[in-house]
This record gives C-alpha cells, sequence and structure tokens, in this order.
C-alpha cells in the first residue's frame, strides 16, 4: 500500500536516518512503486514515501518556488477548475494533473488550506522559513496514519508494521483493541490491534519543531455540520442533487483510463446514471465467483448495459499456488480492513484493464438534512489495490 512514513523529533541527541531506511522499505512492497526519502535535522524531521508511478502523488517531495516550503503527500484530492486556475492567474507554476498544486495553496491561503482540500489524503508540510512542519489527514481518517511517540519523538506510518519494524517493543496484541475486533469487527475510538500504536484521528493538524513539543489540534469539527439548520425534504433534495452533479465530474478527470467497480448498489447506480460518459467508454467489472454469479454481478452485469458501457467478471475464487500464499502472508499486516487477502490476486488484472479504479462507497450512509454541504464519497485510486 503506497503511503508515507515518517519521524519527529525534538531530541537534539537523536538520528533518525538509520530509523527510516527501515520504515520506508516496509511500504515497497511493488517493484512499479517510486518512492524517496528526505531528512531535515535542523526542524528535527525524516520523512519516507511510496506511491505508484503516475499517481497523484507521483511528484514528491513538492517545493514552492522560493523553496522553503516542502509537501510530501499521499492519496488524492479532487480541486475545483476554478481553484486551480486561481493558482495559474497568480503566476504560480505547477502541473494540474498532480500534486503540485497543493503546496500554492498553502502559500496563498496559509494552513487553513487544509479546510479547502477535498479527498481521501495524509501528508506533512514544511515550512522551512518558521522552522515548523505540519502532519495531517483528511477529516473523515480514510487515509489511515498510525503513531506511537517515545523519549525519542513521534514515529508515524501509513503502515503499522513500519513502527513495528523498528521498534520491538510494539510488537504485541492489545487486549482491548482485540476485543473489539473479535466483537464488532473493528477497532474503536482510534486505537489498533497493537499496544502502543495509535491511530491519528479524522482532520489532524499537528504542528511540531524542533524546540518544542508537538501541539495537537484539529482543522474540522463535526459540530461544524451538525449545528446546521435542517432543510425541508424538497429543498433538502435539490441540493443533494445538485452538489452531487457538480462534484462528480472532478472523480473523472486524469489523464489514465479509469475503470468503474460496480456492483449494483445505490451509491454506484447513481455514479452510473450521472456520469457523462460516451458509450464503451467507462469499462466496468465485478469481482466475482469462479463457479455460479452471485447478486453483485448479476446486478451490475444489467447496470453496464443500460449504461451502455462494457463489463467483465474477475474471478477471484481460483485456486491458490503456494507462492501466491507466502506472498499474500505478507500482507496481511498493513491490509486496511478485514477483506480477505485472496483479493489482491485480481489487482494485476484490473490493473491491466484500467489503471485508476472508482468506487462508490458508503450507500448504506446517506446524509441527514442537516447536510447542506454534501461531500461525495467516491474512490478513486491509481493502482492502489
Amino acid at each position: 500500500m503506497p503511503g508515507i512514513t515518517g519521524i519527529v523529533s525534538n531530541n537534539g541527541r537523536f538520528n533518525g536516518t538509520p530509523f527510516l531506511g527501515q520504515m520506508s522499505s516496509c511500504m515497497k512492497h511493488e517493484p512499479f512503486y517510486s518512492s524517496g526519502t528526505y531528512a531535515n535535522e535542523r526542524v528535527g524531521l525524516w520523512l519516507g514515501w511510496t506511491c505508484h508511478k503516475g499517481s497523484f502523488s507521483d511528484c514528491l517531495p513538492v517545493w514552492n518556488e522560493k523553496k522553503d516550503v516542502c509537501l510530501i503527500f499521499s492519496g488524492e484530492e479532487f480541486a475545483d477548475e476554478a481553484e486551480i486556475q486561481r493558482l495559474a492567474a497568480r503566476g504560480h507554476g505547477f502541473t494540474r494533473e498532480d500534486a503540485s498544486y497543493l503546496v500554492h495553496m498553502y502559500e496563498e491561503q496559509g494552513i487553513t488550506f487544509l479546510e479547502r482540500l477535498n479527498g481521501w489524503f495524509s501528508g506533512v508540510l514544511l515550512d522551512l522559513s518558521e522552522e515548523k512542519g505540519v502532519l495531517f489527514n483528511d477529516r473523515y481518517g480514510l487515509n489511515r496514519i498510525y503513531y506511537h511517540e517515545n523519549a525519542d519523538g513521534l514515529f508515524f506510518a501509513s503502515e503499522a508494521k513500519c513502527l513495528v519494524s523498528v521498534l520491538p517493543e510494539l510488537r504485541k496484541l492489545d487486549p482491548t483493541g482485540l476485543a473489539e475486533f473479535l466483537s464488532c469487527g473493528c477497532v474503536l475510538q482510534n486505537r489498533t490491534l497493537f499496544s502502543g500504536i495509535s491511530l491519528l484521528p479524522g482532520a489532524s493538524k499537528w504542528t511540531f519543531s524542533r524546540t518544542q513539543p508537538a501541539k495537537k489540534d484539529v482543522y474540522f469539527r463535526k459540530e461544524t455540520w451538525e449545528s446546521q439548520p435542517a432543510l425541508e425534504p424538497c429543498a433538502y433534495y435539490e441540493r443533494l442533487k445538485s452538489t452531487f452533479t457538480r462534484v462528480l465530474p472532478k472523480y473523472f478527470r486524469g489523464a489514465k483510463r479509469i475503470g468503474m467497480s460496480l456492483t449494483g448498489g445505490l451509491d454506484g447506480r447513481m455514479i452510473m446514471a450521472w456520469a457523462t460518459r460516451s458509450p464503451g467508454s467507462l469499462p466496468c467489472y465485478t469481482f466475482g465467483s469462479a463457479y455460479r454469479d452471485c447478486t453483485d454481478v448479476t446486478a451490475a452485469r444489467e447496470v453496464a448495459k443500460v449504461c451502455r458501457q462494457p463489463y467483465q467478471v474477475i474471478p477471484v475464487d481460483r485456486e491458490l499456488r503456494f507462492t501466491e500464499v507466502m506472498s499474500l502472508s505478507n500482507h496481511i499486516l498493513w491490509a486496511r480492513n478485514s477483506s480477505i487477502p485472496k483479493w489482491r490476486l485480481a489487482g494485476g488484472l484490473r490493473r491491466q484493464l484500467m489503471p485508476t479504479r472508482h468506487r462508490a462507497t458508503c450507500s448504506r450512509s446517506l446524509p441527514s438534512n442537516r447536510c447542506p454541504g454534501i461531500t461525495f464519497l467516491a474512490q478513486a485510486s491509481s493502482n492502489r489495490n
């Protein structure tokens, strides 16, 4: 899984370079990943990253023109075209298809630019002029960051095993986290399965420097939305429809071919109905059984047919070879949910069909009529799975 890793320390005697190499190597699961590292001992910061070649994040590290602001970013951000045009009009140089414009949003708006980001992301912003940095993630915490704090500093990574690889004392299960996982199917309250490792809360904005401990803050609070006045049903529907149709095209931008992961659910049908794609231009697929069609396949095939888009079933129940089992076992620690690891077997075929995957999510969690500003939760991942 591409992501970021790093260490923040205000201990003048600590050297994070030996740790960083090991932590970074844990995230490079495939030979086609791009990767790199950056260290600034003056600020007490060591960073590493991996990403897919040609993805939104394949431009790291991102510097401004003065070379005093640096950004390390993982994930995607779907900005309004007007926002990008404003940055270009002010003379900033960047590439529209990658994360290079984000550092200029910080220059223009300060750290409040985080409030305007739309996507599934995490990152570190370094401001050398103020000798400080900011560790941040998306407002829902979907792009996970695991962290551990000790006397040497703050260790963080997109995968828990990066921390476990360099901190042996973390190689034990957390009883509370394990009990929650077995009873609820997930770990609660930013805990993890590992004792001493926590999840960075959503909308985090943790500011750090060499001379001071990290200031843990957030740039968004859910009460901001919850306190909004309720809309009448008709007004709510019109606001939902206008917002959905406005933001959906953002998720279909990009130079690479896009495919739709389709199950026939409500969310996927909404995307297919409003995606203004010409017939035959949006390949659709479903992970299915090698033995018989499940309900997902039956429904998805019909949706693709109605929308006049090509459709294919990718079977995942084929026999596992021993070498594949061993390879999959190495990925269990960094799996982000309880999905069966054998789904990775179909990933190579899916990447051949289309480099960028669109998947609808949260169809059973439609927002209430207290949210006039609806955020569209679709996932666009460049070779991510």
